[in-house]
């Protein structure tokens, strides 16, 4: 597969019909779901589930998304869908890279990149992120560089 960055982290998706739009592929907003599963899958990988949200009050919640939209995906369609995390302040934000293909032909569909802050969960303002994100998240920096 031509990733953009080694060591994805990738999940499996399959374009379902409730995913086709009246243009006849993969809607849009679907996309954005698919970018939100990763993450939180990603997330849940490295320790960070809901459950250890709670209990530290805090999440990472999205602030700002950017998506480039660069082939269809169709009804049937076997996906895949990387991520890494590519920058951190260690304080608030945090960054994401994905890229989305398809295995059949090899082609990329979407790259996006989104932007996460750190907020308290009871009151939803920024906050600094504690240490168990600093470890957790940090263990899946992306510092590498393709060969």
């Amino acid at each position: 597969m031509g990733w953009d960055l080694a060591t994805p982290f990738i999940i499996d998706l399959q374009v379902g019909p409730e995913d086709i739009d009246g243009l006849g592929h993969a809607n849009n907003a679907v996309y954005v779901a698919w970018l939100e599963r990763c993450a939180w899958r990603h997330s849940q990988r490295l320790g960070l589930d809901l459950t250890e949200y709670r209990r530290l009050d805090r999440a990472m919640a999205v602030v700002r998304h950017e998506i480039d939209y660069l082939a269809a995906g169709y009804e049937g369609d076997e996906l895949q869908l990387a991520t890494w995390i590519v920058d951190w302040d260690q304080r608030l934000k945090m960054t994401r890279h994905f890229q989305l293909m398809r295995p059949s032909d090899g082609s990329t569909l979407l790259r996006a990149q989104t932007t996460f802050v750190c907020i308290e969960m009871s009151s939803g303002k920024p906050k600094r992120m504690p240490a168990e994100f600093i470890d957790g998240y940090g263990m899946a920096l992306y510092t590498g560089h393709m060969d």
